[in-house]
């Protein structure tokens, strides 16, 4: 399995440049490349590699690098076009931990991140091999070697031997190399994005001469938006399209564009990209949809091959609306209005509709990306991108699958501190959803697993287009509100009562005035107004007086915000009086945000300008002020939290439970449910309590496993097991309160009758004393990555579903939301009388799970119910384990998809 995952397909990543290279195993019939590589270095270069120039220095090192495999010995090469630029390799000494590194680069591309790359990539393959440092010797004069050491955000340490320096770097995987993997890798994304978003010349291929084709549509756009930059057509039948030039190839065109659009039939989109890359182009735009398989993946070979960033396939185009740029490549009907949003979505029905409504409200697009069927640039990309844009100031996305989820979340995370990310949460297909079984497996949904992602990252997820708009007016012009108190002033006591109604469903609090703001609303409203929330200030109710009670409800410190609900009425008009400017016409800073509800409002969001500059968000629905409301609030606890940490755990045995799950795979190489006596041994190795057990296999052992673990009460519980038994309860494979040897044998010969032929053993453990039953579990999805789940355990936790999901790992902020979200968790604090449970040993459980999970890629599924919860502790009752041949996979390893 280790073998696989340094002997198996190449690895494409970026460099510092925005370049792409491959990196992969050294292979025998990479020798001739690779004494190349030292035999054109300058004299200078090879004597700081070897120590000392030697004709031979070249062919040796060649040697050992394409010599056959052997142990304790790895290589990993990095190549351009076919070309070897780089080598990275290490050889374990005898303690196994500790491995010797070096490092050789082209002449000509240092300062590029090569090494550094190719460092990560050797990082990662050592960590799986069970290396936990690197050593390395060097002239102490190398600083760009010394200097690559030092910046990779690994613990490193120097020492000094006459002109050498000895370097010892611990491969730790703290949040410090993430994080600096992470800049170096944002560093190289945003470069390589720039000849796609920012292109200097652009061609389009397949653009006909006739209307009705996109690639012409595509060719209008850019002409008709003001592109400021080169533009081409390439159509061998025509010299000139809608009056931009044309040529008969891309190898024909003046200059090499920095940006294809790909426009052609599907069986022509492999070789137009092939011509492309032949001819240094760095991006591509595929618009063309309905490639097959074959098609597809010399799509992905020729980028891959040529180092081009590609959009799509089967996209509506890409948008930098820059003054100085000006590029519109999509075929969308309406060109998208200059603003700060940054839109990136995989349907192109989706991203018309968000173009024309942000373009509607006023925001504005910065730039915009249909990623199509998502073959290479990501939502991952586009975060990136805009953190670095100083243009874009809200994220809007709009993402039906995920590459890399954990990447994605850890960006996410950065970027939602800057700005605010919104997505639409997309296929919804398994909400409501009851589980049908009580295992881990079936009780997540891949919704539950979405919406862990986002909560996580501190990414606003609405629940259609509609709700996005919502939400991003009110985010693009409104401070956030402090909390979630909400104070409603209406003209209209019907209008405030569906407000009120509307406020609590978003669960937003609505909270009486005191005494001192109803004597000061008194003060300003007219006679027979109804101070309460909703403040009910009647139909005869002035601006002056409206916009004076705003005002003090905003000064008032136990309010979060003020939603104001109005409907046109006869006296308003009759007075002159525009009650919306009450709101709108009043300027000076605002530290709270305010919304209009205006019922008789045809679109169902406006942006209302307001006196000295900004904007005020109207809504046709109360709903939708709450709903946006309620995201705000959310978004704003969200900021004011503290990173999470990850605690320290005692007792965790990482390497035997390795080798424990190693050995059950061997013996069982399709996987499957471990038998009880590996399950407890596996948690044993994370120090997961277990309620005291015994194994029996027939009826004396049975007895004697009751004796050694019955308690003070004698009594005991006795378990059927057999391979694939999920469901004990259900099956009546579960006898309880034995008392007495009689009792114990009577169970045994019971279960042996009607389980004959299943039945291999029975565990035999004390009856558990009284608490709260709870459910955890941990299920290993193959695209987000391990997700843990809590809530009520026992038999409800197949009827009530009341569980909870974050992925791991876990911080201790996602451990507390696990534990306070589900509706059973006033129980653990003591609701009911029974006073709380042990917290913080609930709060270890969830953590050891989680780096269990962690750890482990080959844990499937891990069920542990009941959980049994006490003030005096927290022990697992029962517990079930799968596993399956998995391989271990770093996700945060720089590559493309």
């Amino acid at each position: 399995m280790k073998d696989e995952l340094l002997s198996g397909p190449r690895t494409h990543a970026l460099l510092a440049d925005g370049t792409t290279v491959c990196i992969r195993p050294v292979t025998a019939s990479d020798h001739e490349q690779l004494q190349g590589l030292y035999e054109e270095m300058s004299p200078e270069n090879l004597r700081l590699r070897f120590f000392a120039a030697s004709r031979r220095s070249a062919e040796m090192a060649a040697d050992r690098a394409c010599a056959a495999p052997r142990p304790g010995y790895r290589a990993l090469l990095a190549e351009r076009t076919g070309q070897v630029i780089g080598l990275a390799e290490y050889e374990r000494g005898d303690s196994g931990t500790e491995a010797e590194i070096s490092i050789a680069v082209a002449d000509g591309l240092h300062h590029r991140g090569v090494g550094t790359l190719l460092v990560e990539h050797l990082v990662s393959a050592a960590r799986a091999e069970g290396v936990t440092s690197f050593t390395a010797d060097a002239l102490s004069e190398n600083q760009e070697v010394l200097r690559l050491f030092a910046d990779l955000g690994l613990r490193t340490a120097r020492r000094f031997e006459g002109p050498e320096v000895r370097c010892t770097i611990a491969l730790d995987e703290d949040d410090a190399y993430l994080t600096a993997v992470e800049e170096r890798g944002r560093a190289a994304d945003v470069e390589s994005l720039r000849p796609l978003l920012r292109p200097a010349a652009v061609a389009v291929v397949g653009a006909g001469r006739k209307p009705g084709s996109v690639g012409r549509a595509i060719l209008h756009q850019l002409k008709a938006g003001g592109y400021t930059g080169r533009l081409w057509a390439v159509n061998p039948a025509a010299t000139s399209i809608l009056g931009v030039p044309s040529h008969s190839s891309v190898s024909a065109l003046p200059r090499t564009p920095d940006l294809v659009v790909v426009a052609v039939p599907a069986a022509g989109v492999a070789a137009t990209a092939e011509e492309c890359g032949k001819a240094g182009v760095r991006a591509l735009l595929v618009v063309t949809a309905g490639l097959d398989a074959e098609q597809a993946q010399a799509l992905r070979t020729a980028c891959r091959t040529y180092g081009m960033r590609m959009v799509g396939p089967n996209c509506l185009g890409i948008s930098n609306t820059d003054p100085q740029l000006a590029l519109d490549a999509t075929f969308a009907a309406n060109h998208p209005r200059p603003g700060t949003a940054g839109v990136a979505v995989q349907s192109g029905g989706v991203g018309i509709a968000l173009l024309d409504g942000l373009s509607r409200l006023g925001i504005g697009v910065s730039s915009f990306v249909s990623l199509g069927d998502k073959y290479d640039v990501s939502g991952n990309d586009m975060l990136q991108w805009w953190e670095s844009d100083t243009r874009t100031d809200l994220a809007l996305l709009h993402l039906e699958s995920f590459g890399n989820p954990r990447a994605f979340s850890r960006t996410a995370r950065r970027v939602t501190r800057r700005m605010p990310v919104l997505t639409v949460d997309a296929g919804r297909t398994d909400a409501g959803r009851r589980a049908a079984a009580s295992h881990t497996a079936a009780a997540a949904t891949r919704t539950m697993t979405r919406q862990a992602l986002f909560t996580q990252a501190g990414i606003t997820a609405a629940r259609s287009v509609g709700e996005l708009l919502e939400t991003a007016a009110l985010l693009h012009s409104q401070p956030l509100p402090p909390g979630s108190r909400v104070a409603i002033v209406t003209n209209a006591g019907g209008a405030g009562v569906l407000s009120a109604d509307a406020c609590a469903e978003a669960a937003l609090a609505l909270p009486p005035p005191t005494a001192e703001l109803v004597d000061d609303l008194l003060a300003v409203l007219p006679e027979g107004a109804a101070i309460g929330n909703p403040v009910d200030a009647t139909a005869a109710v002035t601006e002056e007086q409206l916009g004076d009670c705003v005002d003090r409800i905003m000064r008032h410190p136990g309010v979060d915000a003020v939603l104001v609900a109005l409907v046109p009425t006869a006296v308003a008009a009759a007075t002159g009086d525009d009650l919306v400017k009450a709101v709108t016409g009043r300027s000076g800073h605002r530290p709270k945000p305010v919304v209009v509800v205006r019922l008789e409002q045809a679109l169902p969001v406006e942006l209302l300008p307001r006196a000295g500059g900004g904007t005020v968000p109207a809504y046709a629905e109360p709903q939708a002020a709450a709903r946006a409301l309620a995201h705000a609030g959310r978004r704003a606890a969200w900021l004011a939290r503290l990173a999470g940490t990850f605690p320290d755990l005692d007792g965790v045995d990482t390497a035997r439970a390795q080798a424990c799950v190693e050995a059950c795979l061997a013996a069982h190489p399709d996987g499957g449910w471990l038998d009880p006596r590996s399950c407890a041994a596996l948690l044993d190795c994370y120090g997961i309590p277990q309620l005291p057990w015994a194994w029996a296999t027939n009826e004396d052992e049975a007895v004697l496993a009751a004796d050694r673990v019955r308690g003070a009460d004698g009594r005991v519980v006795m378990k059927g097991h057999w391979p694939g038994l999920l469901h004990k309860s259900a099956q009546r494979a579960v006898h309880l309160d034995l008392r007495g040897d009689s009792q114990v044998r009577a169970a045994f010969r019971d279960l042996g009758t009607r389980f004959a032929g299943l039945l291999t053993g029975v565990v035999v453990q004390p009856l558990a004393d009284r608490g709260t039953e709870l459910f955890a579990g941990v299920v290993q999805d193959e695209v987000f990555g391990p997700l843990v789940l809590f809530g009520l355990g026992g038999t409800a936790t197949e009827i009530l579903a009341d569980h909870s999901a974050r992925l791991a790992p876990l911080t201790d902020h996602d451990v507390h939301d696990l534990i306070t979200s589900p509706r059973c968790a006033p129980l653990l604090f003591g609701a009911g009388g029974g006073g709380p449970v042990d917290l913080p040993g609930l709060e270890q459980l969830l953590h050891r799970l989680s780096r269990m999970a962690s750890d482990l890629a080959q844990l499937a599924e891990a069920d542990f119910n009941p959980v049994l919860a006490a003030p005096g502790g927290v022990t697992v009752l029962d517990a079930r384990v799968r596993l399956l041949p998995r391989r271990q996979q770093d996700p945060y390893l720089r590559r493309l998809r």
